[in-house]
């Protein structure tokens, strides 16, 4: 019997499931040679959210890190993770520009693409499977593993009969939440197996706290491979140690062939870098039960604490996991992935930090419902379909069919900046974003996120506490700091438990305002926030139910607008909103531009 193929996935999905995706490059390149020693099948490092951190946050040149790669692992086979019709990005793209990035990135050194859809509507990972095959490289078609009334083994297995029919050379069960459980692991494989030819495996994550059974279940029913992660970076949202399914497989007819004692190495070397990207790290990445409910994948929960700590409401992470199902359902019960993971999500935390149910409505939300991502499984709300678009018409055919190609124009647009064709497929999958990365790096400005020092050794050496005892009233309690969030207005909220209860305190530190002053330097009374914008106070005062970006501005001055009608785009936590006009009238002042940092209660544009 063949040894079972390991798939370790510490360079991509591990720190994105455990860190946000934010491992850089130069944290990667020291381990490879150990890396490749090893034996592995396969070595997922690209993909997923991996291009866009690298642009947003790491100021890293994804291309490059995948050439890097390649050459410090000349013996491993890399894997990506691609998302079918929308690549890397959010938005469908025209097939032409699928077919040029898959041939650039086999080009660039990628050997095995898993391929899905968000919707595991096949219809939109054709073309990627086509272009794949025609580099000679290896399609592995990926089902969208999720649970509700409408999805059964029954349908799951003609996915993978329908993949197979495709062209796929092999087939994966993606669990990207963590629901498998030990017996519905091995029922499924047993039936994949039974019914396909091309080899089957299984990639789930740990956060239920049953993956590692999961897969011992998957192997003896006949999965070829598993996907496991390092020790040190396994674990919670992440997935079942490589050590540990080595150990458990050793000696048995699947017996993996690796090198303990080498991994163990290897995960000492990663127990050091994930020190480095503390302040990223969270206490909804651990073991949760609840995803068995609310289908919380494990990338999709770390990127979610990160948004709420942004927005200072990290305190209601537990308000938002309870409305991810309820919205889940409304749209028609889609699995929780990239797309469809931030699109969920994003509509969750807009429910629950506006205090109302799709008060706001995002662009990414309008599009699904008029069937741009592709066609739901279950029945989706007609009341939040009508709330979303109207009367609007919902397309049937195959979403892509609908864009036109796109490269020359693509290429027309960034050519001012654009040093390769890779630079114009940066540009392509984040246009704003891209271009901004490209213009720093011609100017040579691109800075990276700043990292926090692992620990505090200065000030004399002295350390501040992060755990205590507090004696009130006669009362004494327990308090523990369990992280912080982002700076916005001269505020700093902190989350604490207190006697094991998880709070949040916002701090202001006072010593950096004058006596008798307001937030950003200015008086108190004023009616101005902390930009210089008027406070939203009249009813034709525009403004935004949270922080984000201004996208593009719609409307000039002197302009006359009905109520409803859109005056702006804002982006918060990856997704567009259309801000529309809450009043009719004349646009008398436009106080913001596009690439604006605009928070609640500013008043962003004035109607009278």
């Amino acid at each position: 019997m063949p040894r079972l193929k390991i798939t370790d996935t510490v360079l991509r999905d591990a720190h994105q499931s455990l860190l946000a995706t934010r491992m850089r490059t130069e944290d990667m390149l020291p381990i490879c040679e150990r890396l490749d020693k090893v034996g592995f099948w396969s070595l997922e490092m690209w993909g997923g959210a991996t291009f866009d951190a690298c642009v947003r946050f790491l100021k890293e040149d994804p291309w490059e890190r995948l050439r890097l790669l390649r050459e410090a692992l000349p013996n491993t086979q890399l894997q990506m993770l691609l998302r079918g019709q929308n690549l890397l990005g959010y938005r469908h793209y025209a097939d032409d520009v699928v077919r040029n990035f898959v041939a650039r990135t086999a080009d660039n050194g990628m050997d095995i693409f898993r391929i899905f859809d968000a919707m595991n509507d096949l219809r939109n990972i054709r073309v990627s499977v086509e272009a794949v095959k025609k580099a000679g490289k290896h399609a592995q078609g990926a089902i969208c593993y999720t649970t509700s009334p409408i999805h059964t083994l029954e349908r799951f297995v003609q996915l993978g009969k329908d993949m197979q029919e495709m062209g796929c050379d092999s087939v994966a069960i993606k669990d990207m939440a963590g629901l498998l459980t030990p017996d519905v692991s091995a029922r499924l494989v047993k039936a994949l197996v039974k019914e396909l030819e091309v080899p089957i495996f299984v990639h789930t994550h740990a956060t239920a706290g049953l993956a590692d059974m999961c897969q011992f279940k998957a192997v003896e029913n006949g999965a070829a491979g598993i996907d496991t992660a390092i020790s040190t970076m396994s674990g919670g949202t992440s997935h079942p140690p490589t050590e540990s399914m080595v150990a458990a497989f050793k000696g048995t007819k699947y017996d993996t062939g690796l090198d303990l004692p080498l991994l163990q190495e290897i995960g000492f070397y990663f127990r050091e870098v994930r020190k480095k990207y503390h302040q990223f790290e969270s206490e909804f990445t651990g073991m949760d039960t609840r995803v068995q409910v609310n289908q919380v994948p494990g990338g999709m929960i770390s990127n979610l604490s990160n948004q709420l700590k942004e927005q200072g409401a990290l305190n209601r992470m537990n308000e938002v996991l309870e409305e991810i199902p309820r919205v889940r359902k409304e749209l028609g019960y889609p699995p929780l992935v990239t797309p469809t993971s931030q699109i969920v999500g994003t509509q969750a935390v807009l429910n629950v930090l506006t205090d109302e149910r799709y008060k706001t409505i995002t662009n990414e939300v309008k599009l699904y419902m008029q069937g741009r991502y592709g066609k739901a499984l279950g029945q989706v709300s007609p009341q939040v379909q009508h709330m979303a678009i109207g009367n609007e018409e919902v397309i049937e055919c195959r979403p892509a069919d609908l864009i036109p190609d796109e490269m020359d124009k693509i290429r027309q647009e960034i050519s001012d900046l654009a040093k390769s064709e890779e630079d114009t497929l940066t540009y392509a999958m984040f246009p704003d974003l891209g271009r901004e990365y490209l213009e720093q790096r011609q100017a040579g400005t691109l800075v990276p996120e700043a990292l926090e020092p692992a620990d505090s050794e200065n000030n004399g050496g002295k350390k501040a506490a992060t755990e205590f005892n507090v004696s009130m009233h006669g009362e004494t309690y327990h308090v523990k700091i369990t992280g912080k969030g982002y700076t916005t207005q001269d505020k700093r909220p902190y989350y604490i438990s207190i006697d094991g209860v998880p709070e949040e305190v916002v701090m202001e530190p006072l010593d950096e305002i004058g006596l008798g002053e307001g937030e950003g330097g200015q008086p108190r009374g004023t009616g101005l926030s902390a930009s210089g914008r008027p406070r939203a106070t009249e009813p034709g005062h525009v403004t935004t139910s949270m922080p984000g970006n201004i996208v593009d501005v719609l409307v000039n001055v002197d302009d006359k607008v009905k109520a409803g009608d859109p005056v702006l785009i804002t982006e918060a936590m990856k997704m567009e909103t259309e801000i529309q006009a809450p009043v009719s009238g004349v646009v008398k002042e436009i106080y913001v531009q596009k690439g604006d940092t605009v928070t609640p209660d500013e008043t962003l544009i004035e109607i009278g």
